[in-house]
């Protein structure tokens, strides 16, 4: 691997740690749920580029399931906590 991809690996690490570390320690319900999300968003970058760096363009499509899967678990996740899901 050159230094572009481990530089490019190293950076999403340290957002996927800021967002653990944010998740862990949020001071509200809340916010934990929008580290979460942005959790799932950087996983999703991640995927994408480990796509184009082994040429295997299946893990797009795993990346793109996974982004809709998350997406819906953040609206379900946002609806229970304003109240709406009983």
């Amino acid at each position: 691997m050159n230094s572009f991809v481990l530089v490019v690996l190293a950076v999403i690490a340290v957002a996927v740690l800021l967002c653990l570390a944010r998740m862990l320690r949020g001071p509200t319900t809340p916010d934990r749920a929008v580290a979460v999300d942005t959790t799932a968003t950087v996983t999703t970058a991640l995927l994408v580029f480990l796509a184009f760096v082994f040429e295997r363009y299946i893990y797009l499509d795993v990346a793109l399931v996974y982004a809709v899967l998350t997406f819906i678990g953040s609206v379900a996740i946002a609806r229970y906590l304003e109240g709406g899901i009983q």
